[in-house]
């Protein structure tokens, strides 16, 4: 049987064509190797397929020898091998499994068979994308259910050998195939730490998924300006826009021509509500000016170590973005008490604010904070020297609502703020005192009697004695201390 089996696949190999086509691309035009240079055990069955829809197996790793892990969308670690290809990560394109001669009616091997298509596809629910990309060939069966539309609204890549743009352009092209040239299902796009993402990648999903709402690219140092100005313009739903690490993104409309292509799309309005730009060094204050006009809806905005903006900008900000919740200017150090003056304007709505380590804010900028947002409940304000217990006083008694707030290094915040904090802020769960040279164990005696509901205390580097700790462990039973004093354990 097996030598009759070995004859059929030999006269069926030479009937069909190419088993397996090797896309990979790269900027150094290497020349590629044929797929059957990498084949393992378990694709010693090619020659058996047919040559029909491609289906894409992602390689993120040039180690054979080793296995990496593979974050799934549920938070699980899953492991994939490894294979090495002239030194470079490739996306292999095989077609789908075929179908052998076999008796009729055969009984299922083995207890997976027997699982209906249902739950086969809510465990395929669990997987990472280049899990389901393998899942693909295991046989036809798995196939269909791999590439099933439910599955596919989520695209997640990431690795630093891997080349995404040819992963993106293989996967969006086989999405496409019950919907020639878009992909409607496609609604999440997230590559991370890939070095070998560009603007082509980018550009490829801008015109397959209009229906994109989420794209996070998070240090991917290469994409550019223009690429993600087409995503924002040709993906009319988009929300969620991640550009961390990017630091060529200096504003999302380049120029004046870019920004008159968004009037017959969106009326010069973006509906972008979550737009994080830290480590976007080049964003300067004519960039954040374009952001404010040309997206009103924004509601979570991070410009961490944006260091070249200023507070000229903060009052567009506050003058488009009128529905902005959370912002985040940490390591901004031309930030001052003029720019967090701007940011008052947004009264009520604002919940979150961080502008730790910028040096100019003083107690004059967290008063007008204070004074016309009530409602904020979390402010991180560490490294502020400027800060005293007047400003801190100020800040608890017109924001009861706090729950969050680090005032670590500010060397002027002493028990006398603390008092005031614990007095008016009984909601209080998280506060980090770091490095606070004034604090005794006085303010801590009373926090502990004002804070029940207190669960972290960072009072590391502060010289407090062991006694006001275990008052304060004895009245918040569910709080976490981070101290560095040896007496208390």
């Amino acid at each position: 049987m097996g030598a009759n089996n070995g004859k059929q696949c030999g006269s069926e190999g030479k009937a069909s064509s190419s088993i397996s086509s090797d896309v990979s691309s790269s900027t150094d035009h290497t020349p590629t190797k044929s797929p059957k240079n990498v084949a393992t055990s378990e694709d010693s069955d090619l020659s058996m397929r047919t040559l029909s829809t491609p289906s894409p197996a992602l390689i993120l790793k040039s180690n054979p020898s080793c296995v990496s892990p593979q974050t799934v969308p549920n938070g699980h670690e899953t492991s994939s091998t490894s294979f090495n290809v002239t030194g470079e990560t490739v996306a292999l394109v095989h077609p789908p499994p075929g179908t052998r001669s076999r008796p009729s009616k055969v009984p299922p091997t083995t207890l997976i068979d027997i699982l209906p298509d249902s739950v086969l596809l809510h465990v395929l629910s669990y997987l990472s994308t280049p899990q389901l990309c393998r899942c693909a060939r295991a046989c036809r069966r798995w196939y269909n259910l791999a590439w099933d539309p439910r599955l596919w609204s989520t695209i997640r890549l990431s690795g630093e050998l891997l080349n995404a743009d040819r992963a993106l352009k293989v996967l969006t092209h086989r999405l496409c195939q019950d919907t020639p040239n878009v992909c409607l299902t496609l609604e999440t796009v997230v590559v991370s730490g890939c070095r070998r993402l560009s603007d082509r990648g980018l550009r490829v999903v801008a015109q397959c998924c209009p229906e994109l709402r989420r794209l996070e690219v998070a240090g991917c140092y290469n994409v550019s300006n223009e690429a993600v100005f087409d995503v924002v313009s040709q993906c009319p739903n988009l929300e969620h826009l991640d550009v961390s690490g990017c630091p060529k993104v200096t504003c999302i409309s380049l120029t004046e021509e870019a920004s008159l292509q968004l009037t017959p799309l969106h009326g010069q309005q973006i509906g972008l509500r979550y737009l994080d730009m830290t480590d976007c060094v080049s964003l300067e204050d004519k960039g954040l000016r374009t952001i404010a006009f040309h997206c009103p809806c924004l509601t979570h905005l991070y410009l961490r170590r944006c260091s070249r903006l200023t507070d000229e900008a903060l009052r567009q900000l506050a003058l488009h973005c009128t529905a902005l919740r959370e912002l985040s200017l940490s390591d901004c150090p031309q930030i001052g008490d003029f720019g967090l003056r701007e940011v008052a304007r947004l009264e009520g709505r604002l919940r979150y604010l961080s502008v730790a380590h910028c040096i100019r804010i003083t107690d004059v900028g967290l008063r007008y904070v204070a004074r016309y947002c009530p409602r904020l409940r979390y402010l991180n304000a560490r490294g502020c020297e400027g800060l005293t217990d007047q400003g801190l006083s100020h800040l608890a008694r017109n924001c009861p609502r706090l729950r969050s707030i680090d005032v670590g290094r500010c060397p002027l915040v002493s028990d006398a703020g603390l008092e005031v904090l614990a007095r008016c802020c009984e909601g209080l769960r998280r506060l980090s005192l770091r490095g606070c040279e004034s604090l005794t164990g006085r303010g801590l005696v009373v926090l502990a009697a004002g804070c029940p509901e207190l669960q972290l205390l960072n009072v590391q580097e502060c010289e407090v004695p062991p006694e006001a700790l275990r008052l304060v462990r004895q009245h918040c039973r569910r709080c976490v201390i981070e101290h560095t004093i040896p007496a208390f354990y």
